[in-house]
């Protein structure tokens, strides 16, 4: 019996075998290499060096000014999009799922941002937020003040929030319209016999019920916002500007790995301590729709 379960042990781990050395080598890898190099002075350019710092990497972190900045417009960022993002898709799915007249085709029109590639729209956001562009126009016909989006550093950020939150919150609404088909009829004509109207029969029948649908919502949205890149790169030409203000970690972690010499363990330091807070948002959050599910 032992010889005949070591044989199909060793059968399945060679089965496995390819997946094992992909997970491995593209995930597992990088890690370790990441927190090695975190804990090192590195020079890839020329000639390669490795010299061990210990913790100084870390330490580093306590006095510079940039990487608190970047800090504190990422978790500005995730504090106002996760939400709003939330609640958008929440509401755009329960819209669609009422039965409206040519819902079809308002779920293909809602989708199409999901479509597009970040980069394009980020650039097409770009021409709307110029201070000539589409959103100043529309501002200034209806007499509203305009706004210098890309180059004044106190609505620069809130520019990408609302770019973002536009483009993401489709994406979640097709998660939440799938999950809303599968809520029993009953439970909905359960509370007409109690007398809920539409509102009431949101609130206390459909939320709850998508309580696990948007704990997965929540965790996607916590993770892809911490990761923001792109958009803040493209809009600042890689700089974070306008004096910082769209500078985050990620892009932070990009400016000293491949931008300044002698600076990519302190990158890789800065990106561990980025999977640690990501690590335990994802962590608290979940704990918090567990103890929430308990009552």
């Amino acid at each position: 019996m032992r010889k005949k379960a070591w044989r199909e042990a060793g059968a399945a781990y060679a089965l496995l075998s390819p997946t094992l050395f992909v997970l491995l080598l593209f995930i597992i890898g990088p890690i370790l290499f990441i927190v090695f190099l975190s804990f090192h002075k590195v020079q890839l350019l020329g000639a390669t060096s490795f010299e061990f710092v210990g913790i100084d990497n870390f330490k580093r972190m306590g006095g510079d000014l940039r990487a608190k900045i970047a800090l504190w417009n990422t978790i500005k960022y995730v504090i106002i999009v996760v939400p709003c993002q939330t609640v958008l898709a929440l509401i755009l799915a329960a819209t669609l799922n009422a039965g409206l007249k040519g819902q079809k085709w308002f779920r293909i029109i809602y989708f199409l941002p999901t479509l597009t590639s970040s980069a394009v729209l980020t650039l097409i956001f770009m021409w709307m937020y110029n201070q000539n562009g589409l959103i100043n126009h529309v501002l200034a016909a209806i007499g509203l003040p305009t706004y210098n989006w890309l180059g004044d550093p106190k609505v620069a950020l809130s520019a990408i929030m609302a770019m973002n939150i536009w483009s993401t919150a489709p994406y979640f609404m097709v998660i939440y319209l799938a999950a809303l088909q599968d809520i029993p009829d009953s439970l909905y004509e359960a509370a007409e016999l109690d007398g809920a109207n539409a509102l009431q029969k949101f609130w206390y029948v459909t939320v709850p019920y998508l309580r696990p649908v948007t704990s997965f919502v929540v965790i996607m949205g916590l993770i892809g916002t911490f990761q923001l890149f792109d958009q803040s790169y493209i809009f600042s030409a890689g700089s974070g500007g306008p004096d910082n203000s769209t500078l985050t970690i990620v892009l932070l972690i990009y400016q000293y790995a491949f931008k300044t010499l002698g600076t990519m363990g302190y990158a890789a330091a800065l990106a561990f301590i980025l999977a640690l807070i990501i690590l335990m948002a994802t962590w608290l959050q979940r704990k918090f729709s567990k103890e929430e599910s308990l009552y």
